[in-house]
């Protein structure tokens, strides 16, 4: 019993609109880990900071998004979990990147919250966490 409604709340939060979700998360770990990479292998001296915080990033998107493929209750919890986490670093990093602009010589996903990336990483965690909640009541 617990198994088969554990695969249908799995079911439920790739369907519909969680598809988009797992498709732009899916964008967002290519997009943040390649970028990551590159920029840790070829100039991590210029901005170790900003280029460690996109790699960060890159890793809770990909989580984030094996969590809502995944399914089911105890993946949804983590994945809001980690919505959560990534929405106060994207609210942190954009915050600290206006005030204090000389940290961060070089952008990070998270920059200007995330204004690099179309604001896709303020809007992702927003909209997945609204998702998620009301996969839950569904």
């Amino acid at each position: 019993m617990v198994a088969t409604q554990e695969k249908r709340t799995g079911q439920r939060l790739i369907g519909g609109p969680g598809i988009l979700l797992v498709w732009l998360y899916g964008v967002m770990v290519v997009g943040a880990v390649s970028r990551s990479v590159y920029q840790i292998a070829t100039e991590f001296d210029r901005a170790p900071l900003a280029y460690s915080l996109s790699a960060l990033a890159g890793v809770v998107y990909g989580f984030i998004t094996y969590t809502l493929v995944r399914g089911g209750e105890r993946a949804r919890r983590a994945a809001r979990v980690c919505c959560a986490a990534e929405l106060v670093g994207v609210l942190t990093v954009g915050t600290w990147t206006l005030v204090e602009p000389s940290a961060f010589p070089d952008a990070t996903v998270w920059s200007d919250y995330g204004m690099g990336y179309l604001f896709i990483p303020v809007l992702l965690p927003l909209s997945a966490l609204y998702w998620l909640r009301r996969a839950r009541t569904a």
